[in-house]
């Protein structure tokens, strides 16, 4: 008897701390969500200008943050190339966003399931159907769909145990597009040179290419998709 009421205790405090924790985490991303304005490009320059030499580990620092959070990465991008230039600019916002995105799969691998989809809200149905089982191929694709943000993906492959090699690689990849077509066009609006031009539509055919790659296997596995789920039911 007495190791059945342990038991159950242990499950009671297990119920109290998950609820805590969604809480807690709920709270914060939507406080975050709708309270806190990222500054304007400008503004975000001059801040991290005031650092001095420290200020490329604060631009680090507030793209990291950032990309853990429902709030876009854009404007970091955008300041990474006009402050830094096309090639330290890539490189210092595209490692912000690499850390955020595997912190936040990491710490939806410690929430499970149940909390983080629950936090995932109208996102919830989508990522389950593409990261359930989801290797290299699948990441890619729900990276580059247009309409679903960085945030569900690295909470959504971390609750449903997406490998980690599986999403380090495939966020690496399909992010880079992206990444680049950002920062060079924080660079060309600061220094409208060919260079950075020619990177700009570079890069911009490159996310256009990758993302028509991504709609035809998302259509192509799309009845792959529907006989598994009608299967389930």
């Amino acid at each position: 008897m007495s190791s059945e009421k342990e038991h159950t205790s242990l499950l009671s405090l297990r119920s109290v701390g998950s609820l805590t924790a969604l809480v807690v985490l709920g709270a914060s991303l939507l406080w975050v969500s709708f309270n806190m304005e990222l500054p304007s490009p400008e503004a975000l320059r001059e801040t991290i200008l005031g650092y001095g030499w420290a200020g490329w580990l604060v631009f680090l620092g507030i793209t990291t943050a950032i990309a853990i959070t429902p709030i876009p990465v854009t404007v970091p991008a955008l300041v990474a190339g006009s402050l830094y230039g096309l090639i330290e600019g890539t490189i210092l916002s595209f490692s912000g966003v690499m850390l955020g995105s595997w912190i936040g799969y990491w710490l939806a691998r410690a929430l499970g399931q149940r909390i983080v989809f629950r936090l995932l809200g109208r996102h919830s149905t989508i990522v389950q159907n593409y990261l359930s089982d989801a290797g290299f191929w699948a990441m890619c694709t729900v990276r580059l769909m247009p309409a679903l943000p960085y945030w569900p993906i690295n909470y959504g492959a971390g609750a449903l145990g997406v490998k980690q090699y599986a999403f380090v690689s495939a966020t690496f990849v399909a992010s880079m597009p992206g990444q680049i077509s950002l920062v060079a066009l924080g660079a060309f609006a600061s220094n409208p040179s060919i260079f950075h031009g020619t990177v700009l539509v570079i890069a911009w055919i490159a996310v256009l290419i990758s993302t028509w790659i991504s709609y035809k296997y998302w259509r192509s596995t799309a009845p792959d998709r529907k006989e598994t789920e009608s299967t389930k039911e």
